[in-house]
């Protein structure tokens, strides 16, 4: 089955996303992409130049059974544009993040115009997949809301219409190829004989909130426990002051500051650190998290947004190990502490690797082949 696949924003984990299901799905993937800059303008235009990208290939030869295409997509305007390349090829759109639920920092008023046009997307698709349960509900949540703004003809009952041909696939990652970096592991210097070093792998924005960690870090560092920090995680403009203030006062403690781009060096940063933290506000899935999972780093994290469906229930709270959840700062205090003065034991690393290990594409692609295969053979069948 051949598969066109549109991405407006090719780059980061997006990238990682489409590159790993044309690898690994077997059908024949081809990718229709721009440049991962300029969001709402791929929102507002970019449906013209994916409809031309479009037309182009299908002129080339190749006759696509199925459009896939993500949430920055305007996908009624690719498909009206595209029409006379497109006929009736059915249509999924995946949803990484959108943007009626995007936490908006409270200087700013959230576009509905993009809210719309996701709304329009999922009515426009034959299938709408959501990353993540949590995803799912937020957003069914708040497009009634959404609709309700409308000075008339509401429409209220295409809620029901997206929910019923809604369903939800976790993302894949190429985890295993993080394998090859695991020794650097067994390199660190033996447990017990430095501070435990604390992971931050996160984009360095409002929604993944880093004063929250830093105001964390900085009373484990006033009530005297021990640690180091790795803090890594990409930012797209200007750098927040809060990790300016984290590099003057840990200076000493940081092994490393800034993004790390090459794989190599990011993957090595994963093995090496002890914990990884969230205190995000909001999370559509988490990759990072879950890279960080599997590489051997003990996860403590909210006991909300997507955090709890994708750690096993017999991992909320181990019996014989630290917690992974938290349900407040003091509660995260605490479970810190506790793990950074080695007063709990971290999870195993074989445990932890075992949990994002379904995420891995050499096994999930299997449950997105089936997935397409079924809106495939819908289309098909007779009405």
């Amino acid at each position: 089955m051949n598969i066109l696949a549109l991405e407006p924003w090719y780059s980061g984990s997006r990238r990682r996303f489409l590159d790993g299901l044309a690898e690994h799905s077997a059908h024949d993937v081809r990718s229709v992409t721009m440049p991962g800059r300029f969001w709402q303008w791929r929102m507002e235009g970019g449906g013209v130049t994916l409809a031309q990208k479009v037309g182009s290939v299908v002129e080339g030869g190749f006759q696509p059974d199925l459009l896939f295409a993500t949430d920055l997509v305007n996908l009624p305007a690719v498909l009206s544009l595209a029409r006379p390349h497109l006929s009736d090829v059915p249509a999924v759109a995946y949803f990484h993040e959108n943007q009626l639920t995007y936490p908006v920092p409270p200087d700013e008023e959230r576009e509905r115009a993009y809210a719309i046009t996701n709304y329009l997307s999922a009515l426009a698709a034959d299938r709408v997949v959501f990353n993540t349960q949590s995803h799912f509900d937020e957003f069914i949540e708040a497009l009634p809301q959404l609709l309700r703004d409308f000075p008339d003809f509401t429409n209220m009952h295409t809620v029901r219409d997206i929910r019923d041909k809604s369903t939800v696939l976790h993302p894949g990652l190429d985890l295993r190829a993080h394998d090859q970096y695991a020794g650097a592991r067994t390199e660190r210097t033996p447990r017990g004989t430095s501070p435990p070093i604390v992971l931050w792998n996160q984009r360095w924005e409002y929604d993944k909130n880093p004063s929250g960690f830093f105001r964390m870090m900085n009373r484990l560092d006033d009530a005297g426990v021990p640690f180091q920090l790795i803090l890594a995680g990409k930012h797209f403009y200007e750098q927040p002051e809060e990790f300016e203030r984290a590099f003057e006062r840990y200076a000493g403690r940081i092994l490393h500051y800034g993004y790390a781009e090459d794989f190599d060096a990011y993957s090595r940063l994963l093995h090496r650190a002890d914990v990884v933290v969230s205190t995000a506000r909001h999370e559509f899935f988490g990759a990072a998290i879950q890279e960080a999972i599997y590489c051997g780093c003990h996860p403590v994290l909210p006991n909300r947004l997507s955090y709890p469906e994708l750690i096993p229930e017999t991992h909320h709270r181990p019996l014989l190990h630290a917690p992974v959840l938290y349900d407040d700062e003091d509660h995260l205090f605490e479970v810190l502490r506790s793990i950074l003065e080695r007063e709990e034991r971290p999870l195993p690393p074989d445990t932890l690797r075992q949990m994002p290990a379904p995420l891995d594409w050499a096994s999930h692609a299997e449950d997105y082949d089936d997935m397409l295969e079924a809106v495939a053979e819908h289309s098909l069948a007779p009405a």
